[in-house]
């Protein structure tokens, strides 16, 4: 088992936040290590979000409690009630994910019964207010994210994966259920690589240095997920009308399994030339692949499903599937091939991709 970076991260947050209340010599502070553990966030950008919508929730909740201790006292029913009022405000600001926290602040104020109550409410307003702040500054110093490293280690890992089963299923060398239950992953894995290229995306938003070499790097990654995902629809195809496929002539299965593999090698040279393991290319050029074009493929394909309908054969329609899967793979490879080359022509000073070793996922 890994401790992740934000689990780290809230851990010396906690601890910054007691230490601080308690050298401030502030009541309570176990309430400023309530706050960190609420306000720690993947990401700088998220985390400088999270502080402005706590800030605002902290000072609705503490002035709602102040309010009706004043008006009402601190009686339960009270407190039940000031907290609907807190959550409806903070509902119509829109700031869903501070409600927590502002209800700890409401209850940590509302609980006081002491006769200078403004005075303690507003310190322990100030222990929970330096808990979101030691949880901003430890996001902000430690452990900084590497999800540009982790988004290409994923994309990489995942394809690899994916161009192994289409090779098998060109090869009918698959076993059907085992198949399908690697499909499924497959569709968690990509909703991963989503989440993460979002949060490298909001990484890179924040530091504006270099930034129109970010910017191309985003619409690389953008379609390397694009290009990933077009090999992953052959894939479902070919495990969808494997049976279809197993019924037309040797020689087209083979003329398949030819092209895929072409297309494949195209697919591992690309993610292999933007790690820096294979010379770059001008901007104007491409990998060399000796693919079959498009019209001659289509020509080849149309024959088959020709004859399947003047044989009243349905199942040589479903050929038209797996052609227009390969004919998309193979233009979104063409597309990332010349994002590529136009980021590594343009910026050839940027360094090298580390992948760490593979794990087991």
């Amino acid at each position: 088992m890994k401790l992740g970076a934000r689990v780290l991260k809230t851990g010396i947050a906690i601890v910054l936040a007691l230490y601080l209340a308690e050298l401030l010599s502030l009541p309570s502070p176990i309430f400023a290590g309530i706050a960190a553990a609420f306000v720690v966030q993947p990401t700088i950008y998220r985390s400088f979000v999270s502080i402005l919508e706590h800030i605002q929730a902290n000072v609705i909740g503490a002035a709602v409690a102040v309010i009706f201790v004043l008006l009402f006292g601190n009686h339960v029913v009270v407190i039940g009630f000031a907290a609907v009022i807190t959550i409806t405000i903070i509902l119509k600001l829109r700031i869903e994910t501070t409600i927590g926290l502002a209800l700890v602040t409401l209850i940590a104020i509302m609980e006081v019964q002491n006769e200078d109550f403004i005075t303690f409410a507003l310190l322990r307003f100030t222990a929970i207010m330096l808990g979101v702040l030691s949880s901003f500054l430890v996001n902000l110093i430690f452990i900084p994210p590497k999800y540009e490293t982790k988004l290409f280690y994923k994309i990489s890992t995942t394809t690899d994966d994916m161009i192994k089963w289409i090779r098998l299923s060109t090869r009918r060398a698959t076993e059907h259920q085992l198949l399908k239950k690697d499909i499924e992953k497959f569709k968690e894995r990509l909703i991963k690589i989503d989440q993460i290229y979002l949060l490298y995306k909001e990484e890179r938003g924040i530091i504006k240095t270099n930034s129109v070499a970010k910017t191309r790097k985003l619409v690389v990654y953008r379609q390397m997920i694009s290009t990933m995902r077009r090999s992953f629809d052959i894939l479902k195809r070919l495990h969808r009308f494997e049976n279809d496929i197993s019924h037309v002539p040797e020689a087209l299965q083979l003329i398949i399994q030819e092209q895929l593999d072409c297309l494949m090698s195209y697919h591992e040279q690309l993610l292999l030339r933007f790690a820096g393991k294979i010379k770059p290319v001008n901007e104007n050029e491409q990998l060399n692949h000796t693919c079959m074009n498009h019209k001659e493929l289509t020509d080849i394909f149309m024959e088959e499903v020709n004859k399947a309908r003047d044989e009243e054969d349905s199942s040589g329609y479903h050929l038209l599937h797996v052609l227009s899967s390969m004919l998309e793979y193979e233009e979104h490879l063409s597309h990332l091939d010349t994002l590529i080359a136009s980021m590594q022509s343009y910026h050839q000073d940027d360094k090298e991709i580390v992948l760490p070793e593979r794990d087991a996922e």
